[in-house]
Order: structure tokens, then sequence, then C-alpha cells
């Protein structure tokens, strides 16, 4: 892949990918829907609270990546927003299905991946999962997941998508981050991306504003 996105934009798409399946009624989405959709309580890790704004940057970033679209004019009133993630990535409904879970709460077991992507796909076994996850880690693009080891006090490792890069790995020891620090570090980053894009919008008002080109 030729591009990474920061955790809002990694929000914004799961968003996308999570509506066109599970309440296809009511997309394409507004930018208000989408917002929500970014917000709310249920299958999301973390639970945020983004101000339009934020939400409406990284939707555009993700149409400049060719990754989402938007649909305007004709029987539309406000601006509709969609996803492009099968032309970006030629992937199936089982693989956009594990996709789209692991953008929403991170890195998951194949228990895990099977039991929330159920609201997606009927996956018949654990080897369904397994099978499309070994074909997105071997894509043709490019790996799309990686497989973290089993860290102290887990049964099993877990899968972590690559579009926003690598997982956070502890260097010096050769492993995994254990999972709440992991969290934290993923929190903070995002908090910082938020206040530089606040900071950037900001700048450029004051510039119209004062007349500077």
């Amino acid at each position: 892949m030729d591009f990474l996105l920061d955790p809002v934009e990694v929000r914004v798409l799961g968003c996308l990918i999570e509506k066109d399946i599970t309440t296809p009624e009511y997309y394409p989405l507004t930018l208000n829907a989408l917002v929500n959709a970014c917000n709310q309580k249920s299958n999301r890790d973390p639970v945020v609270a983004w101000e339009e704004h934020l939400v409406a940057e990284a939707v555009d970033t993700l149409r400049d990546r060719k990754l989402a679209g938007v649909l305007t004019g004709g029987g539309n009133r406000v601006p509709k927003y969609s996803h492009r993630i099968q032309e970006a990535l030629n992937l199936g409904r089982r693989e956009i299905a594990l996709l789209c879970e692991l953008l929403l709460r991170g890195p998951q077991t194949t228990n895990e991946l099977r039991e929330r992507g159920g609201r997606m796909y009927k996956f018949s076994d654990a080897e369904e999962v397994e099978s499309c996850l070994a074909r997105m880690q071997d894509h043709a693009g490019g790996p799309l997941l990686t497989q973290i080891p089993r860290q102290p006090g887990q049964k099993e490792g877990r899968f972590a998508h690559l579009l926003a890069g690598e997982p956070q790995l502890d260097v010096s020891a050769g492993e995994t981050v254990p999972a709440r620090s992991a969290a934290g570090l993923e929190s903070r980053v995002s908090d910082l991306e938020i206040e530089v894009r606040e900071l950037r919008r900001i700048t450029e008002e004051l510039r119209r504003e004062l007349g500077i080109a």
C-alpha cells in the first residue's frame, strides 16, 4: 500500500464499510450520520467524541486516496459519503467484514473476529475466518494484516490491520507492548493528531481573515 491512515481516517473508513453492510437503507451517509457513527459507543474501541470538522477532514483525505467517494446533486439535498474499499483493495465480502471489525475495534483473535464479524457475514467456523485472514496477509498489493504473537496472560495471538502501519512493538524486548500500554499510546497519538488538525484549521482561518496568501 502506498498510504497510511491516521486514527480518524481509520475510524471513518470502518464506519462507512459497517453502515454499508448493516444498514444499507441509510447508506451512503451524510456527514452528520458519519459523525454519529464514529462516536457511537457500541462496536467501537476506543470510544471517541469527535467534532464534525475532524470527520470532514478525514473523509476528504480518504476521497483523495480513492478510498471514499461523495454523492452530490440529484435527489441528494446534502452530500453523502461512501467507501471504495472493493475498488481500492479488490476484497470479497468476507474479507471486508473482517477488515471492518479490525478498523473499528483494533487487534482481535480469530474467535473474536468470527463472533463480532458475524453481524456482517456469517462465518461457518474459525477455519473459514483463518482462511480469509491468510488471503489478506498474502494480498497482491501488499499484506493488509499482521499477526501479533501471543502475549503473557493471553491464550492466543491477535490479528491487526496494516492500513495505519505496523502495530506498536516493544523493540528492546522483541515483544509486543502490553495491550493496556498500546491502547494508551494509541489514544495519546490520536489526541495529538486531533490537536494538530485543530491548530491547522485555526491557522488557516486566521490567514484568511488577515488576507495572507
